[in-house]
């Protein structure tokens, strides 16, 4: 497991959108950056899980959340630029940016992958992703501290067979990673860094590997040390980096 201890107050003042934040990594970062001082904007497609997030951090005590419900596979260009509007008139910047959600898509052999299924994939994991990371990056830039976390896998840094549009998007997902760590190196106090979180006990895990006992893995929970560290002024400096959680 990735060795840092997250002192209590680590994010107090800052805000952070973290996406698929209705379940699984996405909602436990969610609950971990609140329980850190952060304000957390949730966003998902799913508004009973966003809400009921929304409600732990609340009786938690920690700093009011936001829901925002957004479909990354729906969302056209002009809901971004919205999203983007109301971030700005109601918290003034961003301080941080979990690109957490996507999808598995078919596991199967190229050769089989119809184009509509890749083309899906391609738009939650790689489309979606870009339009949210463009758009918000002038909010991010008005911080004096901020970054932005990719989720990435251990097939998206080396290929293997049957991972399909998947695999490819996580490639996809390290060079948006590495474009941007470059082209805001040095002239922004914004840095950009990848996350392969590892098996971990989540939907997605089970829908991937239906035969393997989830215990095996650890929690969602049990991962978030590296979540927290890239977040937060600790990593401040760090750049273009591909990190494992495990």
């Amino acid at each position: 497991m990735f060795d840092y201890s997250a002192r209590p107050d680590l994010l107090n003042g800052r805000v952070i959108l973290v996406t698929g934040a209705g379940r699984g990594i996405g909602a436990a970062a969610a609950k971990a950056y609140a329980a850190h001082g952060a304000t957390v904007l949730l966003l998902g497609k799913t508004e009973a899980n966003l809400t009921q997030v929304y409600d732990e951090i609340e009786a938690a005590g920690h700093p009011q959340p936001a829901v925002i419900p957004f479909n990354l596979e729906t969302a056209l260009p002009h809901q971004y630029d919205e999203l983007a509007a109301m971030i700005e008139t109601e918290f003034g910047h961003l301080d941080g940016l979990l690109h957490n959600a996507s999808i598995i898509g078919p596991r199967t052999p190229l050769e089989q992958l119809s184009g509509e299924n890749f083309m899906r994939v391609m738009h939650v994991n790689v489309n979606a992703m870009f339009m949210l990371t463009s758009t918000l990056l002038p909010l991010l830039k008005l911080s004096k501290d901020a970054s932005v976390v990719f989720t990435s896998s251990s097939v998206g840094r080396k290929g293997r067979a049957y991972w399909g549009a998947y695999g490819v998007s996580k490639f996809a997902t390290e060079g948006l990673m590495q474009t941007l760590a470059d082209e805001v190196d040095t002239v922004a106090a914004v840095r950009a860094n990848s996350i392969n979180p590892g098996a971990t006990r989540t939907s997605m895990r089970a829908q991937a590997y239906p035969g393997e006992n989830p215990l095996n893995n650890p929690t969602p929970e049990e991962i978030m040390p590296v979540y927290l560290y890239l977040m937060g002024p600790d990593s401040s400096g760090v750049n273009g980096q591909a990190f494992n959680a495990q």
